[in-house]
Order: structure tokens, then sequence, then C-alpha cells
């Protein structure tokens, strides 16, 4: 029963910060005048969310077995491996990137700051957010939202209300130029950026 349950938590977990519906959001006429475009932003969302699967089921499994403090130091030392190792996979470019990185080498560049306030415009105004596609000369890049939930907040909440003071040490030690706090639920985190090749 407890398996069951975990494993329940741990799927729920893996699709939850982006509470999106794939491509069926995708409106007729531009499925149908850019059929390319709706390829490159199925496979860019494929590839975010076969990267946030693999690392949402590892987290899920730290937190589980180990608690939220342990946690971050699985993220610390083991997202960037893993989130390579699923670039490896796809052979593309899979990146968190954010306005308020915790991790400095995750900072978004101008484009991508420019589409982490598209993304926070569409969610404040209760707007699905779509996938933004880019198309390069023999490239492709695909954004996507990363957006918070509740389990988010144990380590990207608001200071004394859902981040404990333990885990805020934790994340200043390990991360001493974080930003990654304050958040609320369904708030814009950061964005997925997949580069791949036409």
């Amino acid at each position: 029963m407890k398996k069951t349950i975990l494993l329940c938590f741990i799927l729920a977990m893996a699709f939850s910060c982006n509470n999106s519906k794939k491509t069926k959001d995708v409106p007729v006429e531009k499925a149908q005048s850019n059929f390319d475009t709706i390829a490159y932003h199925e496979k860019g969302l494929e590839y975010a969310f076969s990267t946030k699967a693999v690392l949402g089921k590892n987290l899920m499994g730290t937190i589980q077995k180990k608690g939220t403090i342990e946690a971050l130091a699985f993220c610390n030392e083991k997202a960037y491996p893993l989130t390579d190792s699923m670039a490896v996979v796809h052979n593309a470019t899979i990146k968190r990137v954010s306005d308020k990185p915790r991790n400095e080498a995750n900072q978004a560049n101008n484009k991508e700051l420019t589409y982490i306030e598209t993304f926070k415009k569409d969610i404040k105004n209760n707007i699905e957010p779509k996938p933004i596609v880019d198309e390069l000369e023999d490239r492709v890049q695909v954004y996507y939202p990363i957006t918070t939930n509740a389990m988010c907040l144990q380590c990207h909440g608001k200071p004394q209300e859902d981040l404990k003071m333990l885990t805020l040490q934790k994340v200043k030690k390990l991360y001493p130029n974080d930003k990654a706090i304050g958040y609320g639920v369904n708030e814009v985190r950061g964005i997925w950026s997949i580069t791949f090749d036409k």
C-alpha cells in the first residue's frame, strides 16, 4: 500500500510543477498553418517533461527517505548530472534557468528573461501558457515555464511560512547567493530552455 501511495505521489509530482495541457491548447489554425512549429513545440515539451520526471522521481525519493534538507544536497550534487544525462538521451541542450536563480549558473539571459516575464503575465492573467518556439537557421529553441506547487515551497517558499529555518540555513550554506525563495503556489520560478537540431 505504501509503495502504491508513493508511486502515485511521484507521478503527481512529475507533472505538478506545470499544471498544463500539452498539445490540446494549440489553436487549430496554428496547427494547420505551421506544422513544423507544432512538431518542434511537442518535441521540446517531451524533452522538458521527461527530464522533469527523472528529476522529480529522484528528488521525491530523497525527500521520502532522507527529508527536505538532504533533498537540497541532492539537488546541489545531482540535478546537473541528471539533466545532462537527459540531454544526451535527447541529443539536445536542456537547461532550467531563472530570473531568481538558486545556482548562479542558472541565470537567464536577456531573451530568456523576456520569456519569463511573458509566462508570468500569462499565469497572473489565468492564461494557460503555451511553449515559445524560436526557429534558428539549423536549430530550434523551445521555452516553457516552471511553475511552483506546494511541494516546491519546502525549498523555494517564504521563510518562516513554507520554508523552515533549518532548510533556509542549508540553502544559504549550499548557495550563498541564492535568490530562489519567497515564492507562492503557481508562480513562475523559471523556464525550461531546450535547444535541438532541426
